[in-house]
């Protein structure tokens, strides 16, 4: 696997040809579109039918994902129609894109979002960037998270690992939400130097029995979990997961994602993946991660259409 700076030194290894995709790449980012797929898991109640809008991986950071661009995102996915919205994590930058721009303070991404409006509510999980965001979160290795309390401030619950009972036109579906897997840093002191493609010895706080112990009855279940790689320990019961992370790769070279943050590579990189009759859909998100540029992974909002 190679990783990014080996990535950056290649592309401009193609001289004119890498100017030019290396000039894509910085303007890729701000190129977002709506991703639309419909699926019918197996048992799905009948005439059922849920619109759900997904919101991965802002990692809010001036200028390319500032304030105005989020209140952007919002008023197109309220424009959307869904029944619910679920947020997927990282909306944080992160300490590495801090070199390429300004973080929002938290106030201000959550603020924005709390303008998202779905008659099923909105609903949020965490992503490992909002738990590495703070050092101190990472020495205690326990929560709660600035990002965390800042998405109940402005009205939007986070579900680590807790499921919840909504009702569509009387027809019960549960909303569960996973813990983050990937919360905590080997150790404390290898917070600030961790290198990609060294240890990736995480720790995290999920607990997907327990997440769905609290579901008690026959109904449909939704589970989000920022991190895709849980897909290969859902069982069956689970209708449909839902998750970011990955941001498609955030480079993709004639479909080859080069840099994966998953143990499984490319496996659940992106998209709607079907396994054993479960399902999983990946967001390619909508922010940047490392560094800011994207390529062949355009940012999107996603729509899944569930038992139309």
């Amino acid at each position: 696997m190679i990783d990014r700076r080996t990535l950056l030194k290649w592309l401009g290894g193609l001289g004119l040809t890498g100017l030019g995709l290396g000039g894509y790449a910085l303007a890729e980012p701000f190129r977002q579109r709506v991703t639309r797929y419909g699926v019918t898991p197996r048992n799905w109640p009948a005439g059922l039918k849920l619109r759900l809008a997904l919101i991965a991986d802002l990692h809010a950071l001036e200028p390319w994902m500032g304030e105005a661009r989020i209140e952007s995102l919002v008023a197109q996915t309220n424009a959307l129609g869904p029944d619910a919205i679920l947020l997927l994590g990282d909306y944080v930058a992160g300490y590495r894109m801090g070199r390429f721009g300004r973080p929002l303070p938290h106030i201000v991404w959550a603020a924005a979002l709390g303008k998202l409006k779905a008659p099923l509510g909105v609903h949020a999980v965490l992503g490992n960037h909002d738990w590495w965001d703070e050092i101190e979160v990472q020495r205690r290795r326990k929560g709660p998270t600035t990002a965390g309390r800042a998405l109940e401030a402005a009205g939007i619950p986070v579900h680590e690992n807790r499921a919840v009972r909504l009702q569509k036109d009387g027809r019960p579906v549960w909303i569960a939400g996973l813990g983050d897997q990937w919360a905590f840093w080997p150790t404390p002191e290898d917070y600030p130097r961790f290198k990609l493609g060294g240890k990736r010895d995480y720790r995290g706080v999920d607990d997907l029995a327990g997440t769905l112990a609290q579901v008690t009855d026959d109904a449909p279940v939704i589970l989000m979990a920022h991190e895709p790689d849980i897909f290969a320990e859902v069982p069956e019961r689970v209708a449909l997961t839902v998750s970011g992370h990955t941001h498609g790769g955030q480079v993709r070279l004639a479909g080859f994602t080069p840099i994966v943050p998953s143990k499984f590579g490319s496996r659940y990189a992106y998209g709607h993946i079907v396994e054993d009759g479960r399902h999983l859909i990946v967001s390619g998100g909508l922010g940047l991660s490392g560094l800011p540029i994207r390529f062949g992974s355009p940012p999107e909002i996603v729509v899944v259409e569930v038992g139309a």
